[in-house]
């Protein structure tokens, strides 16, 4: 059989598992297995295997095998909301009690400054004091980007999807870490940008890692969390940070470093000790609400022409309204008060997850907002994720993270800032009873 067969024997298995001859949760045989059955070759089989991962048919589990998916064909769905009925541990975004006397206060504040809001203001540059009020925002800890190398985007996600466009064009590559933040994965395909995975350890992506991929096939750049990853929730150290600083300088490699979580934690940014290879992307979805949120960008200034028609081309500007809130909360305080609070808010659920938790391995920095539950050999994550969901929780397993989804933990993470701690306590102990096999109903 030609090795370009490979889809009509991923056909043929698609339609196995669409008649029920395999079922969901059923164990897919060894590669090597496989070709022997069907006669095909091994690297035959292994594309096979990879399709049908495409396809979102099945999924790999490190040491454990390949499985028929829960849900098949949902596999390409970056980060599906959680259904209205169900209890949010897949969202990050917390929501404090004094959030909603800032929103009033804000919208108070706009509308007796109405006149000043540049409601015609289509461009990334935002306004100079905008500029001004970010650059000293994002300042600290040795860092202290300019004004005017500051742009803004509607939120988050644009900023890096701007980012990511400015740097690789279609077909390119980008380094990334193997579980990485879900959206990064859609945006990339849509930009027809290749995410290319690094090893990485208990701090972070590995330096060698970059060093050997790009050798292989030139990156056009990478993509990393340094602070409170999503969604290990690992921070790396000062030291590790300095040697990812001198790779971009050896490469000439340009990071995107996804400081959303930073406020979080006190870390010096990669920024600050590679800042003409680093380009810093900040929100405040996170840091204040989503509701009037804009997306920043802070770049050296070779690129930031390159960054500004990046966001222009994607039609990824802040309006100006929610542009005039951010520039409220940024220089009047707002966002600096709320980040303090919810400092002490994610410690506290960490703590109490933590806590209840304490029977099972759990990772992550305990100032994060979520963190990374391995789960016992009795359980495959989707499933898990799956019978959680018949309980009334919703959380994501590790294929929602994994750039290659044949290579995804057996692992879900748990988002603690949406529900209240009385919900929470209750969520993760029925997760705890459901893990340990002390529920009523287990492994379905």
């Amino acid at each position: 059989m030609r090795s370009s067969d490979y889809r009509d024997v991923a056909d043929a298995v698609a339609a196995e598992i669409a008649a029920g001859a395999l079922r969901p949760g059923d164990r897919l045989p060894p590669q090597r297995d496989f070709a022997y059955a069907r006669g095909i070759a091994v690297s035959t089989a292994s594309r096979v295997y990879a399709e049908l991962g495409r396809r979102g048919l099945v999924t790999g589990e490190v040491g454990r095998g390949t499985f028929v998916r829960s849900e098949p064909g949902r596999a390409v769905m970056l980060q599906p909301d959680p259904p209205p009925a169900a209890l949010d541990l897949q969202r990050t975004h917390s929501r404090l009690p004094e959030q909603d006397a800032v929103l009033a206060e804000t919208l108070a504040a706009l509308a007796r400054g109405a006149s000043e809001i540049s409601f015609n203001q289509y461009g990334p540059d935002g306004t100079p004091r905008a500029r001004e009020a970010a650059a000293g925002f994002l300042s600290g800890d040795g860092y202290a980007p300019q004004p005017a190398d500051i742009l803004f985007t509607g939120n988050g996600r644009q900023a890096l999807a701007a980012a990511l466009a400015a740097l690789a064009p279609p077909g390119g590559r980008i380094g990334c870490e193997p579980l990485t933040y879900p959206s990064v994965r859609g945006i990339a395909s849509r930009l027809g940008i290749t995410l290319v995975p690094l090893a990485m350890d208990a701090e972070g992506v590995c330096p060698d890692a970059i060093l050997q991929a790009h050798r292989g096939t030139p990156l056009g750049g990478v993509y990393l969390q340094p602070t409170l990853q999503n969604p290990l929730g690992t921070t790396m150290s000062p030291g590790r940070r300095a040697e990812i600083a001198r790779v971009l300088e050896t490469t000439g490699l340009t990071a995107i470093e996804d400081a959303v979580y930073s406020f979080l934690a006190d870390t010096q940014p990669l920024a600050s000790l590679a800042p003409d290879r680093t380009i810093l992307i900040d929100s405040l979805s996170k840091r204040v609400m989503p509701a009037l949120t804009i997306g920043l960008i802070a770049g050296p200034p070779h690129l930031t022409d390159r960054l500004a028609a990046s966001v222009r081309q994607g039609a990824w500007t802040a309006l100006g309204l929610s542009l005039a809130a951010g520039l409220h909360w940024m220089a009047g305080g707002s966002a600096a008060t709320l980040a303090q609070a919810k400092r002490r808010d994610a410690a506290s659920r960490q703590a109490l997850a933590r806590e209840i938790l304490a029977d099972l391995t759990v990772v992550g920095d305990p100032r994060a907002y979520h963190l990374w539950l391995e789960l016992p050999e009795t359980w495959r994550a989707e499933a898990f994720a799956a019978a959680a969901l018949r309980r009334g929780i919703a959380l994501l397993p590790a294929t929602a993270f994994a750039v290659n989804p044949g290579h995804a933990p057996n692992a879900v993470r748990l988002a603690l800032s949406t529900p209240s701690q009385e919900e929470l306590s209750g969520a993760l102990r029925m997760l705890r009873r459901l893990a340990l096999a002390e529920d009523d109903q287990i492994v379905e």
